[in-house]
């Protein structure tokens, strides 16, 4: 029997067990399930079974109904039906498309004599065949799955709920807000110095053990400072940290708040903070965070003081151990903040330019999936001191892009060196000095000696 019955069965096996299993709520549905029961986020469930508060914005009404279109969207399956319809235990009503299990005890008997290691990743199945299947752990498998809290519905749905009024709305402009599913880049895919490794890990570790820091009275934990130069990876890393530990993932640049159409700039940094805390657990990350410091020492108007003062009470009542909200702040300029907002982190991450070895490793992790003859990353990380990460991958583009041009797919290490030098001359652009008078001459026709790209700039000197 092909992988595409088992695939079918287990997605038809498992709605039947959710629906006749109280005991089990939204968690222990595969995230690849669940989704496609969601409501469509403007729903108030009637199904108070779910795991969370008990003003959750909505959650999955049983009983869930397989048909052809969701088991199709679940597991993958173009034709799901045409895949088990061989089997004498399954059935598929003609005008509603849905599926169903007719032998609910054949069809259990007939998984788990060809899908038995999949109960041991399947929470349903494995509350369900626990005394069946030798090694199963339904807590283990409980806990690997990625929360509700977690999935994009989820969000939307608490979302919609919570800034119903129009009023309101124009709040979601100053944050941006991903779940884990849709953060491309893990922890994998980073270069990380020791140090930071190791504040990693120590931040991992008080979120498994909040319950305890919180016992013993230790509860100034979970606020990090992230400083370097930009594309040293600050975001990256505050983005992979959301997609491994499975946290929705809410992002604020600060100077947003003088946007003039946020009207109320202090109510609308109090909401920031209220929108996380609603999302908990999650990450909540405020990129320019130097912007504080400029505003306090500057001449802006009242209005936006009073938001910077509001941004620094709400940091000081928001915790990881009370609150399931872990906090990073990210900024390129450290000499410009002021003791009141170096004091308001108990944990400063540093992100300097990479050395040669990380050099050599990032061009190592970047190239992986690329042909390359006489790849030789140590030599290549010789000739770029000084580069960051973002700069190495801007530099792999242009390799790329001009052996594309050259109708090849395989690079050469001579291309990543023509590469270098390529980036070194437009990345000189950024130290011209104009002299008066010069100002158009870097418009597409100007006559500029040796100009190169007017748009050389790009772009790599963000965090990526």
């Amino acid at each position: 029997m092909s992988d595409a019955a088992l695939d079918v069965v287990e997605f038809l096996l498992t709605a039947s067990l959710y629906n006749d299993n109280r005991e089990l709520d939204e968690n222990d549905l595969p995230p690849r399930y669940r989704q496609v029961f969601w409501p469509d986020g403007t729903t108030e469930s009637t199904d108070r079974d779910r795991p969370g508060s008990d003003d959750s914005p909505l959650g999955i009404e049983r009983p869930i109904r397989p048909t052809i279109e969701t088991t199709r969207r679940a597991t993958g399956v173009e034709n799901p039906w045409s895949a088990i319809s061989e089997l004498m235990f399954s059935d598929r009503d003609e005008f509603s498309g849905s599926l169903e299990l007719t032998q609910r005890d054949m069809a259990e008997e007939w998984f788990l004599d060809r899908g038995e290691e999949r109960v041991l990743h399947n929470p349903v199945l494995a509350y369900a065949f626990a005394e069946e299947v030798d090694g199963v752990d339904y807590e283990a498998a409980r806990d690997a799955n990625r929360p509700v809290q977690a999935d994009r519905a989820w969000i939307d749905g608490l979302l919609s709920q919570y800034f119903a009024d129009e009023d309101e709305e124009e709040m979601l402009d100053l944050v941006d807000i991903r779940a884990p599913e849709e953060i491309e880049t893990t922890l994998d895919d980073l270069v990380l110095t020791e140090d930071q490794e190791a504040e990693i890990h120590k931040i991992v570790k008080a979120i498994e053990h909040r319950e305890y820091l919180a016992q013993i009275g230790l509860r100034e934990i979970g606020k990090l400072l992230f400083v370097g130069p930009p594309g040293t990876g600050k975001t990256s890393t505050a983005r992979a940290l959301a997609y491994d530990l499975d946290l929705p993932f809410v992002e604020v640049k600060l100077s947003m708040i003088t946007s003039q159409y946020l009207g109320e700039t202090a109510k609308n940094v109090e909401k920031v903070f209220e929108v996380a805390k609603r999302l908990s657990p999650c990450i909540l990350f405020m990129d320019e965070f130097d912007f504080v410091a400029k505003t306090r020492a500057s001449d802006e108007h009242a209005a936006i003081k009073r938001a910077v003062n509001t941004l620094l009470k709400s940091i000081d009542n928001i915790s990881l151990i009370q609150d399931d909200v872990l906090l990073i702040g990210a900024t390129n300029h450290p000499d410009q903040l002021d003791a009141a907002a170096w004091r308001r982190f108990d944990e400063i991450v540093n992100f300097p330019k990479p050395d040669a070895g990380m050099r050599s490793d990032i061009l190592r992790l970047i190239t992986r999936p690329m042909d390359i003859v006489d790849f030789d990353p140590d030599e290549l990380a010789d000739e770029t001191e000084g580069l960051t990460g973002s700069d190495l991958r801007m530099v792999l583009r242009e390799a790329v892009l001009d052996a594309l041009t050259e109708e090849r797919t395989a690079l050469t290490q001579e291309d990543f060196v023509d590469a270098i030098k390529d980036f070194e001359e437009r990345d000189n652009l950024k130290d011209l000095d104009m002299i008066e008078g010069d100002h158009d001459a870097l418009v597409a026709g100007g006559d500029i000696s040796g100009s190169g790209d007017a748009s050389a700039d790009g772009g790599h000197s963000h965090d990526h």
